[in-house]
């Protein structure tokens, strides 16, 4: 699988994660585990875009 391919995919995965825990801690009211699930979401964006731009390069 080539680099950019795991990007994406990896970065989708860490996205979705990341929304789960958003909600989860917007639902049990701890503000922790939103701000860990809004931290993992961008991270996640973040990871998408790089891999995204790779295949946009050709690299």
């Amino acid at each position: 699988m080539k680099a950019n391919l795991k990007d994406r995919v990896k970065g989708t995965a860490k996205e979705t994660k990341g929304k789960v825990k958003e909600a989860a801690g917007r639902a049990t009211k701890n503000p922790r585990l939103q701000v860990r699930g809004q931290a993992e979401k961008f991270a996640g964006k973040a990871q998408r875009k790089v891999g995204e731009t790779e295949k946009v390069l050709g690299d």
